[in-house]
C-alpha cells in the first residue's frame, strides 16, 4: 500500500500558524491580555505587506511576526511593543504614514513605529554625515522611549538569524555592524542571552570555518563534559535540597565566540581554554531574609564542598552592574583539578539577567534612587547636546560609554560613585561637574597626591583639587577615557580647531596654486592618500598646525610617477595604517564591481588591491575588501579593529574578496613556540622550519626561565597553509607544548 505524502502547508496557513504561536507566547506572560489589539495590528501589517517576499523567498509578514515573538518571549515586553514590532516596517515599505498608524493604534504605538522608521536599514546610512545623524536619531528615540531600541535589537536578531540568504559582502557589513554596536547595546541593556547570540552569529558569518572547527571540538568533548558536570553538580544538588531550597541547576557552556576570543587574546589553543563550563544556580528566596544574605549562605554551602579560588569572587549583589545585573560568582576547584565558575542568582536576579530592562521595570518598587541604567540614559542625553560632527568619532565616543565595565569609588564624604573601569582622576572630576573638570589641577586618592591621569581602582577614595587659574589643555584628551569627559573637552577645543582647519585649507590651496592646480576633489584625494588621511578636516588641521611639509605637494605628490612605484607595490603589497588611514594609491581607471567577489591574485598585488598595514593579512586568512576613494581595494582581516569600523561606517564600500593560489609572494609572520628547555630542541625546531619546508627565518628571539623556553620565530611564508603545516609538525617535537601564530 503506497503512503501518501503530507500536503505542503499553504502560505496563509504558515502565516496563521506563526501568528497563533505569537499569541501563545503572549498568553504565557503576566501582561494584561490585549489580544484584540494585537490581532488588529497583525491583520493590518499582513494586508500592508501582501505579496511582498523576503530575499529568502518567504512572505515578508513572517519577519515582523518573528520580531514580535522575540519581543514578547525573549525580551518580555507587552502589547504596545508587540504591535509596534508587527508594524515596524509598514511606514518605511508601504504607502501608509505615521499619522495612519496613530489614527488606528494610538499615539504611543505611532511614536515607537516612527522611531523605528527613522533608524531603519541599519544604524548607518550611505554618507558619513548621514551616519552621524542617523545614529543621533537612534539615541534620541532611545532616550525618549527605550522600547524603540529593544524592538530594534529584536529586529537585528531576526535579521542575523536569517542572514544566510544575503550576498556575502552584505553579510560582512551587517555582521560587522552587529558586532560593533548592537551586541554592546544588548549587553548594556542587560540582554545577555541576546548579546551572546548576536556575537556568535556575527562570528559565524565572518569566520565560518573557524566557527565550525570550534563547534566540532565542543561536540567531541560533549559526552566527557556531561559526565564531569553530573559528578560536579550532584553534591551541590544534595546540599541545597538538604537546606530546603527550591532551585534549578543549569550547565552554561561558553559560546563559540567567547572561546575564540579567549584563544586569540591569550594566544592559546582550544585545549587550553579551561573554563568552558559554568554552573548557574537559580533559587526561590525565602521570606524574612534578604536575597543578599541568602546568596552568601549558598556560597558558604558550596565552598564547604569545593575549595574557592581566593581571587575569583565577583560580588555584583552589593554593587550591581550599570545594566542592572546582580549575581554572586565564585570559581571553585572541581574534580580532576578543573576550575568551575558557579553563578548564584535569585529568581528575580535571573529574570533581570535574562530579560534586562523589561524585567528591571517589573521589579521596580518605586524607590527614589535612580538605577545605574537611568543614570546611563541621562549621560546619553548629555552626549546628544553637542555630538561629534564626524560620524566615526561620534561612534567611538558613544562606544566608550557603552562598552566600559564599572568600578566603584568613594567621595571624601564616603558616598559611593560608579565610574568606568580605566577612568582617571580627571574623568572623575568631569563626572561630578564640567566646571570641576575644567579647573582640576590634581587629586588626592586615599589621601595621597596624584596627577590628573592617575587611573582609579575600585574602592579608591578620591578628592579633586582645583584652581581658578587652571584651563583645559589639549593633552587632557589623552588623560581621559570616558565618553562624558572626552565630549566636554572636545566641545571646548572645537572653536580652536575650526580656526586651524581654515588656516590649513588656505595653506594647501596656496601650495596647489603655486603649481597651477585647483583644489578640486581629485587633487585633494591625492594629497589625502599621500599623507595617509581619510578625512579632509584632519588633513587641513595638521596643515594648519604646521605639522606637514607642504613643499612635497609640488615636489613629490604631483610629480609624474615612474615604473619603480609599481614594482615596490608588487614586492610588498601592504598599505593602510592601524588608525584607518589608507595608503597612497596607484591611480586606476576602472571602477570596482562591488557586487562580485574580487580575486586576489599575485599579478594584481599592488595594482588593484593592497593589504592593510594594520592587520597584515596573508593568503588563507579570512578577509574582506574596502574600496577606497581612488577605487583601490584595501584588504583587511575580518576580525581587524579597523575593518570593524569600516564595516559599520562605510558598509556600501565593503566587498567580498577571495585569495587565488599564492606561492610567489612571501610574507613575514611570527610563530610563538613554548616548551621544555632541553639540549638540542632548538636544532630540531630549526630543522623542521628550514629543512622540512625550506622556509627562511628572518630572525628569532628566545627566552628561557626555570627550564621553560618561549621563542618567537619571524619566518617568511606564502600563505596560512604554510603556517598550519609548520605548526602541525613543530608540535610533534616531544618537548614542545604549544605553537601559535601571533599578531605583532
Amino acid at each position: 500500500m503506497s503512503q501518501t505524502q503530507p500536503e505542503p502547508i499553504s502560505e496563509d496557513d504558515q502565516i496563521q500558524q506563526e501568528f497563533e504561536a505569537l499569541l501563545e507566547d503572549y498568553r504565557k506572560t503576566n501582561h494584561r491580555q490585549k489580544i484584540e489589539l494585537i490581532t488588529k495590528a497583525f491583520n493590518f501589517a499582513k494586508a500592508a505587506h501582501k505579496g511582498i517576499k523576503r530575499r529568502s523567498g518567504e512572505p515578508y509578514i513572517m519577519h515582523p511576526l518573528a520580531v514580535a515573538r522575540i519581543v514578547v518571549k525573549e525580551i518580555g515586553l507587552g502589547s504596545t511593543s508587540i504591535c509596534s514590532a508587527l508594524l515596524h516596517d509598514v511606514v518605511e515599505d508601504t504607502d501608509y504614514t505615521v499619522e495612519d498608524i496613530e489614527n488606528l493604534f494610538g499615539a504611543k504605538i505611532a511614536q515607537i513605529v516612527d522611531g523605528l522608521t527613522k533608524i531603519s536599514g541599519g544604524v548607518f546610512a550611505e554618507k558619513a554625515s548621514e551616519q552621524a545623524e542617523n545614529f543621533r536619531k537612534l539615541l534620541i528615540t532611545m532616550s525618549e522611549d527605550i522600547r524603540v531600541i529593544l524592538i530594534k535589537i529584536a529586529d537585528r536578531l531576526h535579521n542575523m538569524r536569517t542572514l544566510g540568504s544575503m550576498p556575502v559582502a552584505k553579510q560582512y557589513k551587517i555582521a560587522g555592524e552587529t558586532q560593533y554596536i548592537y551586541a554592546p547595546l544588548a549587553h548594556r541593556l542587560g540582554l545577555f542571552r541576546i548579546k551572546t547570540e548576536l556575537e556568535n552569529l556575527s562570528f559565524k558569518f565572518e569566520h565560518p570555518d573557524t566557527f565550525k572547527e570550534i563547534e566540532d571540538k565542543l561536540a567531541v568533548d560533549e559526552e566527557a563534559r556531561n559526565l564531569f558536570y553530573k559528578d560536579f553538580s550532584e553534591p551541590i544538588d544534595k546540599k541545597l535540597t538538604e537546606m530546603g531550597y527550591e532551585f534549578t541547576l543549569k550547565a552554561r557552556i561558553k559560546s563559540v565566540y567567547s572561546i575564540w576570543l579567549k584563544m586569540t587574546t591569550r594566544n592559546i589553543p582550544y585545549e587550553e581554554v579551561y573554563d568552558l563550563l559554568a554552573e548557574r544556580i537559580v533559587f526561590n528566596p525565602r521570606e524574612g531574609m534578604s536575597e543578599k544574605d541568602q546568596c552568601w549562605m549558598l556560597y558558604s554551602a558550596i565552598t564547604e564542598i569545593y575549595k574557592p579560588h581566593p581571587e575569583r569572587i565577583r560580588d555584583w549583589i552589593s554593587t550591581p552592574k550599570a545594566n542592572g545585573y546582580e549575581a554572586l560568582h565564585v570559581t571553585v576547584m572541581g574534580q580532576g583539578g578543573r576550575w568551575v565558575e558557579v553563578q548564584i542568582r535569585s529568581k528575580r536576579m535571573n529574570d533581570i539577567a535574562e530579560k534586562g530592562l523589561a524585567a528591571h521595570w517589573k521589579y521596580k518598587s518605586g524607590e527614589q534612587d535612580e538605577s545605574e541604567l537611568d543614570k546611563w540614559l541621562k549621560t546619553i542625553k548629555e552626549l546628544l547636546e553637542h555630538p561629534e560632527p564626524n560620524a566615526i568619532d561620534f561612534m567611538d565616543t558613544f562606544k566608550l560609554n557603552l562598552f566600559a565595565s564599572e568600578i566603584f569609588v568613594f567621595t571624601p564624604k564616603g558616598e559611593i560613585k560608579t565610574i568606568a573601569q580605566g577612568a582617571t582622576a580627571l574623568d572623575f572630576a568631569y563626572s561630578v561637574h564640567s566646571e570641576l573638570g575644567n579647573h582640576c589641577i590634581g587629586a588626592k586618592v586615599n589621601h595621597k597626591l596624584v596627577p590628573l591621569n592617575y587611573k582609579l581602582n575600585s574602592g579608591d577614595q578620591i578628592e579633586i583639587l582645583t584652581s581658578k587659574k587652571q584651563t583645559p589643555q589639549q593633552e587632557w584628551l589623552d588623560f581621559v577615557t570616558t565618553a562624558r569627559a572626552k565630549t566636554k573637552l572636545r566641545n571646548l577645543f572645537k572653536k580652536e580647531d575650526k580656526a586651524l582647519v581654515a588656516e590649513g585649507q588656505k595653506r594647501i590651496e596656496s601650495a596647489l596654486a603655486k603649481i597651477n592646480l585647483l583644489p578640486d576633489n581629485e587633487n585633494i584625494v591625492r594629497i589625502l592618500n599621500y599623507y595617509n588621511f581619510t578625512q579632509r578636516n584632519e588633513l587641513f588641521m595638521q596643515a594648519g598646525k604646521g605639522a606637514l611639509d607642504l613643499d612635497l605637494i609640488g615636489k613629490i605628490i604631483f610629480k609624474p610617477k615612474n615604473e619603480n612605484v609599481l614594482v615596490k607595490y608588487l614586492k610588498m603589497p601592504f598599505g593602510g595604517s592601524s588608525d584607518n588611514k589608507q595608503a597612497p594609491s596607484v591611480p586606476i581607471d576602472s571602477k570596482v564591481d562591488r557586487k562580485k567577489s574580487i580575486k586576489l591574485t599575485e599579478e594584481n598585488a599592488g595594482k588593484t588591491y593592497i593589504l592593510g598595514e594594520c592587520c597584515r593579512p596573508i593568503p588563507g586568512d579570512d578577509v574582506l575588501g574596502y574600496v577606497d576613494e581612488s577605487e583601490k581595494v584595501i584588504v583587511h582581516k575580518r576580525q581587524c579593529k579597523v575593518a570593524a569600523k569600516l564595516k559599520s561606517n562605510f558598509g556600501e564600500r565593503i566587498v567580498s574578496v577571495d585569495w587565488a593560489t599564492h606561492k610567489i609572494l612571501s610574507f613575514i609572520e611570527t610563530l610563538e613556540i613554548k616548551g621544555i628547555d632541553k639540549k638540542g630542541v632548538l636544532i630540531e625546531i630549526l630543522k623542521v622550519i628550514s629543512d622540512g619546508y625550506g622556509v627562511n627565518i628572518s630572525k628569532m628571539n628566545i627566552e628561557t626561565n626555570a627550564g621553560i623556553f618561549v621563542g618567537r620565530f619571524y619566518i617568511y611564508v606564502h600563505d596560512t597553509e604554510d603556517i598550519n603545516n609548520l605548526c602541525k609538525n613543530i608540535i610533534k617535537i616531544k618537548e614542545i607544548n604549544s605553537v601559535q601564530r601571533v599578531q605583532e
